[in-house]
């Protein structure tokens, strides 16, 4: 239960999908799409929202609906929520009040996608029970993961002018799960929409998939404003996830409450074009490592040993790897659970982008989630 009185509410059906409920969002980014609440700036806003997958993966779920997920459904978010007196070159805050976890939460692994993809055997798939603040999976036994929730995309609506340059740009890459538009499955069901809508799986300047773990409660997001009203939403929660993000964070369903403000012109004066984010409330210093920890590191080589010049990259994939060869080898996981423990409990770090022809990266493991 939160601590704050809310003052508006955009519920959902948590039995049905976003294909099922559509006047309770949207899952493309669009200006046409129409608001379904308004909020005055300091007025406290609920947003009832669903898992990243809407509902495509349930508890008991086999590692084969990976194969069959429709990704024209991904990330269905809950809005767009219009902000009285928000207006293009003006900068919306969204205060972050609390993020409310469901008892239930996934992680997935695309042997296709991150930063292992090339040494990823397969897909995996693990369920988690979420309750007193833990999260614990029969799948990775032995582990106990703190939660940290927050929302995996926030953001506001793009101009038709972004929508433009990111199809231009998005389209010339080619890549199967970042095509700019897809007409499957889209919400809501109008053709303009459908064929120009922006797909929700790369953040852009509008916000959208930031997947920026310190925006937990007490943080502040400021997302520049490019159209009348802001047009603000948000979806995708994750339980916890490791700085980096490397394959996958604890998906679930959830309840956002926020409150915004408005800064007149401050986008436009500055030249604020990409999101940023503060924290203002008393908290331990999340940029130190834990108390307990592991770390590995990584340099500028390839496997083989052949030096790759300042390649940062190939750095986070060597810590990365040392990471999931020593679980491997010191607690018995296979490399898919070793894999999504990084995901969901060590930090990427990097240490040092100086030292040429060699940068350096660390990737750092809290060990009290083994406690």
């Amino acid at each position: 239960m939160s601590a704050f009185e809310i003052q508006k509410a955009l519920k959902i059906n948590r039995a049905l999908s976003l294909l099922e409920e559509p006047l309770t969002g949207h899952n493309r980014w669009h200006p046409d799409i129409q608001p379904i609440l308004t909020a005055a700036p300091g007025e406290t806003v609920r947003l009832e929202t669903r898992d990243a997958a809407d509902g495509q993966i349930v508890p008991g779920s086999s590692v084969e609906i990976l194969e069959n997920l429709d990704a024209g459904r991904m990330h269905p978010l809950t809005g767009p929520v219009n902000v009285e007196g928000a207006e293009p070159g003006d900068l919306l805050e969204v205060e972050i009040l609390d993020v409310l976890p469901q008892n239930y939460g996934f992680a997935i692994q695309y042997h296709t996608l991150g930063v292992l993809a090339d040494y990823s055997p397969d897909r995996y798939l693990a369920h988690f029970d979420i309750g007193n603040g833990l999260a614990v999976s029969e799948q990775i036994p032995g582990a106990r993961f703190p939660g940290a929730p927050f929302m995996g995309v926030m953001g506001v609506a793009a101009s038709y002018e972004m929508i433009e340059e990111s199809k231009c740009y998005e389209e010339s890459l080619s890549l199967p799960f970042a095509q700019p538009t897809c007409s499957q499955s889209v919400v809501p069901a109008d053709e303009a929409i459908a064929q120009s809508g922006l797909r929700t799986i790369p953040p852009r300047s509008n916000g959208g998939n930031l997947d920026i773990r310190q925006l937990t409660a007490g943080a502040s997001l400021f997302l520049p404003v490019f159209v009348e009203g802001a047009l603000f939403s948000a979806g995708d929660a994750h339980f916890l996830q490791g700085e980096g993000e490397c394959v996958s964070g604890l998906e679930m369903g959830a309840s956002l409450d926020c409150r915004f403000r408005v800064h007149k012109r401050v986008a436009a004066n500055r030249n604020i074009k990409d999101p940023q984010f503060s924290f203002t409330r008393s908290t331990p210093n999340k940029s130190q490592p834990p108390k307990r920890f592991f770390a590995t590191t990584g340099q500028s080589f390839t496997r083989e040993g052949q030096a790759t010049h300042s390649d940062i990259g190939k750095a986070v994939e060597n810590a990365l790897l040392n990471m999931v060869e020593h679980l491997m080898r010191t607690r018995g996981y296979d490399f898919q659970q070793a894999y999504l423990i990084c995901s969901l409990a060590a930090d990427l770090r990097i240490s040092q982008m100086v030292n040429v022809p060699n940068f350096t990266a660390s990737v750092i493991l809290d060990l009290s989630i083994f406690e």
